[in-house]
Order: C-alpha cells, then sequence, then structure tokens
C-alpha cells in the first residue's frame, strides 16, 4: 500500500472528517435520546441528527466531515465530542487535529539523551524501552531484548511491526489480540497527529500491506494513548509472567515514550514448557 501525502494541514482536516464519521456511524439514535427505526438506511446518526444534538448547523458539520478548511471553537469540538460520547483519549485526538501544527520534523525524536538511556539501566532487571513517534524501538535494556525476543534484532527495530509480523511476538504475548489492537490505536493517534511524516507512512504502508489483522481494524479509527496496565507474557523457558508496566513522555522530546515494566508475579508455567496465546 503505497501512502501519498499533501499538505500536512489538509490531510490532518481529512483525518478529523473521518474521524467524526466513523464515530458518528458507529452511533445510534437511541445512544442521543433519539427514535430509532428499521427502515433506516444510513448506519449511525444522520449528520443533521447529529448537528441538533450538538447545538450546531448542520451546514458548518457537513463541513467538518469533508475536511473543509474551517475553525471549530473548542467548544463547538466539545459538543459534538459529547454529544458522540467520545471518551478523553479521543477528546485529545479532535482536538489535536482541529488545530494547524508544524509538521514532524524527521530525526528529531530519534537521539535518546544519556540521562534517559542511564534510567533504563538503573531499572534492570525490568524491561523498560524508548520509542520514537512512529515506535520505533530507540534504546532498549537488556531485560527487555530478552523478553521482548528479536524485537531489538531487527535492522529498524520497531514496535508495532514487532508485534503485528514477527512470529515471536503471538508467542511472547499471552493476550496478543488485544495487546494488538491497543499497539495499533496508539500508532494510529500518532499518524494522525503526525501527517505528512516520511517515517511513519512508510510503517503504516508496511503494517496494512504484511497483516491483515491490521487492514481490518485500521478503518475503525481506534485512539489510544499511552497509560500504565498489566500484560501476560511468556518467557522463552515458557513460564508465563504478569507484568504492570507504566509509559512515560521524554520531557524534552515529547514523541519519546519510556515504558517500564515490573513482574507482579509469575502466573504458571505451563505442562509440558509451552502454551497457546
Amino acid at each position: 500500500m503505497t501512502i501519498t501525502f499533501t499538505d500536512p494541514n489538509i490531510q490532518r482536516r481529512r483525518e478529523l472528517g473521518a474521524f467524526l464519521r466513523s464515530r458518528r456511524e458507529r452511533t445510534s439514535p437511541q445512544q442521543v435520546g433519539l427514535p430509532g427505526s428499521s427502515r433506516r438506511r444510513t448506519p449511525g446518526l444522520r449528520r443533521e441528527e447529529l448537528a441538533a444534538v450538538a447545538g450546531i448547523s448542520v451546514t458548518w458539520y457537513t463541513f467538518l466531515e469533508q475536511g473543509r478548511d474551517v475553525n471549530p471553537s473548542e467548544q463547538v469540538l466539545g459538543a459534538i465530542a459529547e454529544a458522540l460520547g467520545l471518551d478523553d483519549a479521543e477528546r485529545s485526538y479532535v482536538l489535536a487535529l482541529s488545530s494547524d501544527v508544524p509538521a514532524l520534523q524527521e530525526g528529531d525524536d530519534r537521539s535518546v539523551a544519556p540521562e534517559v538511556a542511564d534510567v533504563l539501566r538503573m531499572v534492570e532487571p525490568n524491561p523498560a524501552y524508548v520509542t520514537g513517534s512512529a515506535f520505533e524501538l530507540l534504546a532498549w535494556n537488556e531485560s527487555a531484548a530478552d523478553l521482548f525476543r528479536d524485537a531489538t534484532t531487527a535492522p529498524d527495530p520497531n514496535l508495532v511491526l514487532w508485534v503485528f509480523l514477527a512470529p515471536a511476538a503471538r508467542d511472547a504475548l499471552c493476550d496478543w489480540s488485544g495487546i494488538a489492537q491497543g499497539v495499533l490505536a496508539r500508532f494510529r493517534t500518532s499518524a494522525g497527529r503526525h501527517p505528512g511524516s516520511a517515517t511513519l507512512a512508510r510503517v503504516q504502508s508496511e503494517l496494512l500491506d504484511a497483516s491483515p489483522e491490521a487492514r481490518e481494524w485500521w478503518p475503525r479509527y481506534d485512539i489510544g494513548e499511552n497509560r500504565a496496565g498489566a500484560k501476560r507474557v511468556r518467557t522463552l523457558s515458557g513460564q508465563i509472567l504478569l507484568l504492570s508496566y507504566a509509559s512515560f513522555r521524554v520531557a524534552d522530546r515529547p514523541d519519546q515514550v519510556l515504558t517500564i515494566h515490573r513482574p507482579i508475579e509469575a502466573a504458571g508455567v505451563p505442562e509440558g514448557g509451552r502454551a497457546g496465546s
């Protein structure tokens, strides 16, 4: 799949329009207090229905979905977000896409500060790594290399490509489907916020070309933010560990994310050494 780009701000407006349409089409009339009908041909809400619920002009809302060069206020976007029932990550995404922001300068976030690299060593033996805007693996410690096997040995290591394309990822990540969908949602968020990035375009193209799951899930416009949580992983010996993790944006390089894992408990050793995810 070839990704072609025009002006980054035009792309950002198109992404906003496509995202709003995807959420409108998955919102039923009943969810916003309107009567439903079995005769409806339009999935979800009609534009005029959403505009009425949000208290804005249907023409204005139509311009937004069409990617026109309009400048909606934060109040208008908030009303649309409220009508669509957007969560905090989705609201933040809408606000980011509505603002003209300078394009990401390629290479700006690839250099990891020595102080951040020191943190990776300090937290050993807890697995930790740093990713960039396109989910490039920029730095990691030995524990992360051991646990997320094959992720760091590629010529151009990339977390989202490893999760979807590396056989080792499906073995290491016990709950692969849920983790993969979360990673894709966060990658989608970054791609939307950085239109015009050649690196993001290359990764997106490779991902959608090679992964049937990514192609299936991409049109859903799932949005995600880096956060804390827990995941089950399988070691090379077959032991299943429950890890807590937390992600932090690097202060001087906000497109870099430091993620640290800590074992909570051993969830068991499968009979025969391994078990299915």
